[in-house]
């Protein structure tokens, strides 16, 4: 019996989600395991009928799971190598990327060429790195840093690795937040509006990374976001607009992978940032863009000359790959609306789209500011009229049509979904006035409460800056849908509240173009 013989092994179908990444599972028992010297968490190649995928090896012990003539297989890996169950395969230990001799020389500190970016992309997208690898690119270039040429490398490699839309259009408009303000849920009103109005804005968003939602977790509460290629562009081509994900049309598809990496860790560091946004952004096929950079003292961005240093290495790059870029610096000393998570960000925007009282003013206003830069855009707008235009499209109802239409065609969700079944309140342990809320403290509440995980959970808040408060009095209210979340929500606000209450002098200032 020849060596390729020896090696085969019967595919198993193992049911876990691992997360983007390719896991295979062999006994420990098994004959080719200790043959070919495998050891847990190093990377076989797997081969069938002429397709051959890359995984991460866990051993395991049990043979109810994989038994010695097996391999077991993810859900992902499984459905990428395309195999049948019982169907067999060669596995063989897998050489490494031929891009990690560039990661290792960022992570010594040397500046990375374009054609680095490429193979580090090409060899990401293509399954050959585990999660520790990416993480380890991510590391390096978050703490030793990238030029701006680097940057923009990094975009035309992130840009390369999917496909990319071209609508045919001379102006395909989009909007961004860099984000760190929780409720900023501005895009699903600006959408509707800029669409309403005529003009092409296809918005694909990633969902929440660190954050207690992104525009796709909320918008899933509506509607179905998940759509492919060919039903996203009839949609867009029907209404002038959307509210998708992004990550099932192949757009940039190693900024997804690298996202699954951030998110556990945390990372979301200004280079990765910047190609993240903008590779997206241009695989969507947009030539005019709307970035919002807000700035206060718990927000991503903390000082003007920082929003001023993001501003320029945004129109550095959007620049030289021919995107019309305008970026506006805005208020970021607090949350923009009441709600914190995706159900009750999602009753704000329906709120301010039904022209309710009880809308947020806050969110109603950022949204037809930028809405209205937006309008400006087109070429038959004059400078300064897009606000006003803005607020008749929302005022007069036309915007509200346009949203159901969009969730209508998208597919509306069959579940309805509320706010978690578990609460309770945190007050304000003295009388004065709301002088700070802390963005990020607030954001870890909601995510800890189970945002975005799970819909209901999140906070809703009562009390906003400048805002009076008598002691005593709920400052904001926690939702969780599970025990362990509510308990990990209420030990975490024990000690401090996230708010700070003095006097009207101590609220910090203000300096946005709008």
């Amino acid at each position: 019996m020849d060596k390729q013989t020896s090696s085969r092994l019967k595919v198993r179908r193992i049911a876990i989600d691992t997360y983007r990444e390719n896991v295979a599972y062999l006994h420990r028992d098994c004959l080719i395991y200790r043959a070919e010297g495998f050891q847990a968490l190093a990377k076989v190649t797997i081969f069938l009928d002429g397709q051959q995928i890359q995984a991460v090896l866990n051993v395991v012990d049990d043979e109810a799971f994989v038994g010695q003539g097996e391999l077991g297989l993810s859900e992902q890996a499984f459905n990428q190598l395309g195999a049948l169950e019982g169907e067999e395969v060669r596995v063989a230990q897998a050489e490494p990327p031929a891009s990690m001799n560039a990661v290792r020389r960022k992570i010594d500190g040397e500046r990375l060429e374009l054609g680095d970016y490429r193979e580090i992309a090409q060899d990401i997208v293509a399954n050959r790195y585990s999660k520790m690898e990416m993480a380890a690119f991510l590391v390096a270039t978050g703490q030793n840093g990238l030029d701006r040429d680097e940057v923009l490398s990094l975009t035309v490699a992130m840009l390369e690795s999917g496909q990319r839309i071209n609508w045919n259009e001379p102006l395909v408009s989009d909007k961004h937040c860099i984000g760190g303000i929780p409720g900023n849920r501005t895009s699903m009103l600006l959408v509707p509006i800029v669409a309403a109005h005529g003009m092409l804005i296809p918005k694909t968003s990633s969902r929440a990374i660190t954050s207690p939602a992104g525009t796709a977790d909320t918008m899933e509460v509506l509607a179905n976001i998940e759509l492919e290629p060919d039903s996203l562009e009839k949609l867009v081509r029907n209404e002038r607009g959307c509210l998708a994900w992004g990550g099932t049309t192949r757009l940039a598809p190693v900024d997804d992978l690298l996202i699954s990496v951030e998110r556990p860790l945390g990372i979301d560091s200004r280079g990765q940032m910047v190609a993240s946004i903008l590779s997206k952004k241009l695989a969507a096929g947009a030539s005019h863009l709307l970035l919002d950079i807000p700035v206060g003292p718990t927000a991503k961005v903390r000082h003007m000359r920082a929003a001023m240093q993001l501003r320029k290495l945004f129109e550095y790059v959007g620049d030289r790959l021919n995107l019309h870029l305008e970026a506006v610096i805005t208020d970021g000393r607090q949350p923009i609306g009441n709600g914190i998570g995706p159900v009750l960000e999602m009753r704000d925007v329906m709120q301010v789209l039904q022209n309710n009282p009880n809308a947020p003013v806050d969110l109603r206003e950022k949204s037809l500011r930028l809405a209205g830069r937006i309008l400006e855009f087109d070429p038959d707008v004059r400078g300064g009229q897009g606000y006003a235009i803005a607020r008749e499209i929302l005022d007069s109802g036309r915007a509200l049509t346009k949203m159901n239409r969009i969730i209508e065609e998208q597919g509306r969700q069959s579940e309805v979904y509320e706010p978690g079944k578990l609460s309770f309140e945190v007050c304000a342990k003295e009388k004065g006035v709301v002088v700070s809320i802390d963005n990020y403290f607030m954001a870890q509440v909601a995510r800890l409460a189970g945002a975005p995980i799970f819909k209901g959970a999140g906070v809703d808040l009562f009390r906003k800056l400048g805002e009076p408060v008598m002691k005593g009095e709920p400052l904001y209210r926690v939702y969780a849908e599970h025990q362990s979340n509510y308990d990990f929500a209420r030990e975490f606000v024990g000690v401090n509240s996230g708010y700070s209450i003095g006097e009207k002098m101590e609220i910090p200032p203000v300096f946005v173009e709008f």
